[in-house]
């Protein structure tokens, strides 16, 4: 443990980039443990939640490598922000998920609207072509009231704060690399 903060005083950015990385593993495979162990398929507001997962967690351990072996301290703040610009997006867009779920505003009409208003038999085929099975405004698990949505924002709002204060970190930074 001592170690743990030993590195986050030395070198925050590096250990924002370290917490980045097996934090968001560790979330990604919590999205497949779900759905392959568990059998609960996401939705497709669930599958939109995971790409900011799969853009951060490689940038992170690129970074990572990076801060290790003389990065300078650009790239590290750049790719710092972008993490958490994504994972901040990546945040709104569970809170939105979890308001639907909680049924607070109507959600996307593919995967909570009703299924009305057939009409002829070519649009009733072409709207069942275009409906999502799996229901975005109905939570199949949840935690302490907290759906996966709602868990994904806290983890989503954290992981963008450690980037922003590594990136903090990697511009404050006087000594170093340009």
């Amino acid at each position: 443990m001592n170690d743990i903060l030993a590195l986050a005083r030395k070198d925050p950015s590096l250990a924002a980039a370290a917490i980045v990385f097996i934090v968001g593993l560790a979330t990604i495979g919590g999205f497949f443990f779900f759905q392959y162990g568990l059998g609960l398929p996401p939705c497709p507001l669930c599958l939109e939640q995971r790409d900011a997962y799969y853009v951060s967690v490689p940038l992170a351990a690129l970074l990572w490598l990076g801060a290790r072996y003389g990065a300078t301290r650009k790239v590290i703040l750049f790719g710092l922000l972008m993490i958490a610009v994504a994972m901040l997006w990546n945040a709104g867009l569970s809170v939105y998920h979890a308001g639907v779920e909680w049924k607070f505003w109507p959600g996307p009409r593919d995967c909570s609207g009703p299924i009305s208003g057939f009409g002829s038999a070519q649009d009733m085929l072409k709207q069942l072509n275009n409906i999502s099975l799996v229901r975005c405004d109905e939570a199949p698990w949840r935690l302490l009231g907290l759906s996966l949505a709602g868990w994904d924002a806290l983890v989503s709002f954290g992981l963008a704060c450690v980037a922003a204060w590594g990136a903090n970190a990697a511009l404050m930074r006087r000594v170093g690399r340009r």
